[in-house]
């Protein structure tokens, strides 16, 4: 089965082409530059079809890392892959950003997958086996309260100096931002009914200002 995936939820970003039949499943792989997602998406993956001699028509299916992350970089990965999959009838399998983290980190036992999420707080997910079991947007003081053992996982600069700041580096562990090629095993997972499932809906965690604000009262005249 040839698969398509996307991964526009961090600051720079990445497509992948890969076919979990073969010895080395990845194919290709493509960067997308920070800020140019909305229109670098559809090219970049045009281009790395036409150099891997794919069709478009001979997708199976396309993964997205769905979230949590950047509103527009989540909603422009989700776009592309449900036209896509609208148009070729295929599946279209979300992946959590969290759950791919923890999996880079380790693949055994407890692992604290840590994002920054502006604001002063935090996406934080508790990755078990290289599962999700739960995440959540947290502040400060409910993330110590949360990594009380086990490895803690961070890919941005960020969110390792704020876990720094909180005396958390000796159990911190900083890799690369996962690329979408890392997320093949979450996506076949998910159409085999496994860990992550068939994409619902974008994992933002946060609401976005438009929907705070739209349910904020207006005050009283006094």
């Amino acid at each position: 089965m040839r698969v398509l995936l996307i991964h526009t939820c961090g600051l720079g970003g990445s497509v992948a082409l890969a076919d979990p039949s073969l010895g080395t499943p990845v194919v290709a792989t493509g960067a997308l530059a920070p800020r140019t997602f909305s229109e670098g998406l559809m090219p970049a993956v045009r281009e790395m079809l036409a150099g891997a001699g794919w069709s478009v028509g001979s997708l199976g299916v396309v993964g997205v890392v769905d979230g949590p992350g950047s509103f527009t970089g989540v909603r422009t990965g989700l776009s592309v892959g449900k036209g896509l999959c609208e148009a070729l009838g295929i599946p279209l399998v979300g992946v959590s950003r969290l759950a791919l983290l923890g999996r880079m980190v380790a693949g055994l036992g407890v692992v604290h997958a840590v994002l920054d999420a502006g604001r002063g707080e935090f996406y934080y997910g508790l990755v078990r086996d290289g599962l999700l079991e739960a995440e959540a947007l947290v502040g400060g003081e409910e993330l110590l309260e949360r990594v009380g053992d086990g490895l803690i996982g961070v890919c941005e600069a960020k969110a390792g100096a704020a876990l720094e700041a909180m005396g958390l580096s000796e159990r911190t562990t900083r890799v690369e931002e996962p690329s979408a090629g890392a997320a093949l095993g979450l996506v076949m997972e998910g159409l085999a009914g496994g860990g992550e499932g068939v994409l619902g809906d974008a994992n933002y965690l946060r609401r976005t200002d438009g929907e705070i604000f739209s349910n904020m009262k207006p005050k009283a005249a006094g």
